[in-house]
């Protein structure tokens, strides 16, 4: 697959021909695009975070005119602005623009395992580099103009067109908008219908919830970027500051021994080297008794989470002079080249939770661990994919031991449904970022950068092809969806043993989808994963053809080897007007490397036979998974 996301030679020269772009354009922001007479587009993506980058990029690149409105300077949202540069999971589930961006990094660094840096990730890079990479490729894409360092105001719904006002005084319209916010804000403006903190048991039969609701979110957490100076760099004494928070970060004969009894508390060079960066640097975002700080601003005002983050800031450099002064590393300290703040802190904190919207689908935890027997097929209608564990950070706030202790099972890897893009009764409005509809307990793994990356991503496809074909986004086609994503080298299923590289990665991506052939989850250690097992034979239990064939008139063969399966084949297309009468021979050819027609049918090519003769991926399916007749 071509990767679109340029290598650090050709975004050098782009920049250089930018900054002379805007010269001539005369304006002072750089990467803010030329303003022109048209104002209208067909999609406004709202917020240039990780979800929003790839939102714009995805719809450009689908044909629409796109705009993307971001505050900030940079692109990137959690994995750039706010410094979280390692990358949680999905490392053998490269998908669409998330294996686009770490090839991009591949490019920067020299090496794939140049990225291997620190033991938390398999992808660690330095924020601005990342920046780098999506500045370069929004700028690559014709279709797409930036407006950075400029907010929206006002949104409404005029005329069959959302008309937004931006900060700056100019007004914008778009056929279709997209929220791709850190907190859900244009969700909220609308009074679209979401919720907020803990589910209860009830809402979503999760039986692992709490029995009550709650409006509870996860820790955020203010990033440090340290470098290493070669000689003591020590800050001034924040204010505030006391040791005794921080002696239970790692071992230490400080820590009371019930605490280190509780969480695994690991020595001090662990820490450290925990999300440890290219060139000498240090990601510090540490969870255990370290710099996670609770607020729940989703309902504050601009000024009231200014001052909230404030204090978060503060107790990440409280946490860097215990680093520097307890445990003695001196010479790390704020990284000076990294972001264009005057503290040298991230641009923004790192929000690991925001409102959720009320959608026309709900991907609960029950999907995650058992989706093939679920009352909605959700499974059929996946768009992207994760295999990260469900992981809350709450240990920050400031009743802790009274909040509902949640128990995560592990889960196997899975897939995000089509429909939790889509608020249930808002239209025109398609939702990205950590606003999803997902239980809260589900948002503990969908919220990590690579799937992030992957819903914007579907929801620049949604929107671009709502406004092309002037439609609602719950009215889009699933299955053109995703093969849009197939053809842009995106995973529907996180089949671990079928890469994007395999010759049948489209071919068996399709029939899993239709759940005819399904794979099988299983969890080793920290890992979740889901396998097709392709090679082998293949068996009755595996086949669930119910839906898509007449099984009492056209039951499946005693012996399941390839020449019955073929006379099945021509069975059941023969007596079929949809089907053009096929022969053992035609079907032969679709298997060539099949040498010994007397042997049990592998289960990839049985999936490769349905593919190619009945095509069940062409039956549409609706948002709830089910099939329309």
């Amino acid at each position: 697959m071509i990767n679109y996301l340029l290598s650090y030679e050709i975004q050098k020269f782009v920049i250089n021909r930018f900054r002379h772009f805007v010269f001539i354009c005369s304006i002072t922001v750089i990467f803010q695009s030329c303003v022109t007479a048209d104002t209208t587009f067909d999609v406004v993506v709202i917020g240039g975070g990780t979800s929003g980058i790839a939102a714009g990029v995805s719809s450009s690149r689908f044909g629409a005119k796109t705009l993307l409105i971001e505050k900030g300077p940079w692109l990137g949202g959690m994995l750039t602005a706010a410094g979280v540069s390692a990358i949680d999971g999905n490392n053998k589930l490269p998908s669409g623009i998330w294996g686009e961006f770490r090839d991009s990094l591949t490019l920067r660094y020299g090496s794939i395992e140049s990225l291997k840096t620190g033991w938390v990730s398999n992808t660690l890079f330095e924020p601005h580099v990342g920046n780098e990479i999506f500045q370069n490729v929004a700028l690559n894409e014709p279709l797409l103009s930036l407006r950075q360092e400029t907010w929206w105001q006002d949104i409404s719904y005029q005329d069959e067109l959302w008309v937004i006002k931006l900060t700056d005084g100019t007004i914008v319209k778009g056929n279709q908008i997209i929220d791709a916010t850190e907190l859900g804000d244009v969700i909220q403006h609308l009074r679209v219908a979401h919720r907020v903190g803990m589910d209860s048991r009830d809402d979503f039969q999760e039986y692992i919830a709490p029995i009550k609701s709650n409006d509870v979110i996860q820790d955020l957490t203010y990033v440090i970027i340290l470098k290493d100076y070669g000689k003591p760099m020590i800050i001034d004494k924040p204010e505030g500051y006391d040791a005794s928070v921080f002696y239970c970060a790692s071992q230490n004969e400080k820590c009371p021994e019930v605490e280190s009894m509780v969480r695994t508390l690991w020595p001090k060079e662990q820490l450290i080297t925990y999300g440890k960066l290219p060139n000498n640097k240090y990601m510090i975002n540490w969870p255990i008794n370290g710099n996670d700080y609770f607020v729940n601003a989703i309902y504050m005002n601009e000024k009231e989470r200014d001052s909230s983050f404030q204090l978060a800031k503060q107790k990440s450099l409280q946490f860097l002079y215990y680093l520097q002064t307890e445990l003695g590393f001196s010479n790390l300290s704020i990284a000076d080249d990294e972001f264009p703040t005057q503290d040298g802190l991230p641009i923004i904190p790192y929000h690991r939770e925001s409102l959720r919207i009320d959608g026309v689908t709900t991907l609960s935890i029950n999907h995650l661990s058992d989706p093939y027997t679920q009352e909605q097929p959700l499974f059929r209608t996946a768009v992207a994919v994760g295999d990260y564990p469900v992981d809350h950070h709450h240990a920050s706030h400031p009743d802790w031991d009274n909040l509902p202790d949640l128990h995560f099972y592990p889960v196997p890897s899975y897939s995000l449904p089509f429909g939790t893009l889509i608020p249930k009764e808002k239209e025109n409005l398609v939702v990205a970022e950590k606003s999803i509809s997902v239980s809260n307990i589900v948002n503990g793994t969908t919220r990590l950068q690579p799937v992030v990356l992957q819903i914007g991503q579907v929801a620049g496809i949604i929107s671009a092809i709502a406004a092309k074909e002037s439609i609602l986004p719950r009215d889009v086609s699933v299955r053109k969806v995703q093969e849009i994503i197939l053809s842009q080298g995106g995973y529907l299923l996180p089949f671990l043993d079928i890469p994007k590289s395999h010759p049948r990665f489209k071919v068996l991506q399709r029939i899993g989808v239709t759940g005819i052939l399904r794979g099988t989850g299983k969890n080793i250690g920290w890992e979740n994963q889901t396998w097709f097992y392709p090679e082998s034979p293949l068996k009755f239990e595996d086949v669930f053809l119910d839906e898509y064939v007449d099984l009492e008139i056209y039951p499946l063969p005693d012996d399941l080897i390839y020449e019955s399966i073929f006379d099945w084949f021509v069975k059941v297309t023969g007596s079929n007007d949809q089907f053009e009468n096929i022969t053992e021979l035609d079907l032969k050819e679709i298997v060539p490397h099949v040498e010994d027609y007397t042997l049990a049918i592998k289960r990839g090519d049985f999936a490769l036979l349905l593919d190619g003769i009945l095509n069940p991926f062409a039956n549409p399916v609706g948002v709830t998974g089910n099939l329309i007749r």
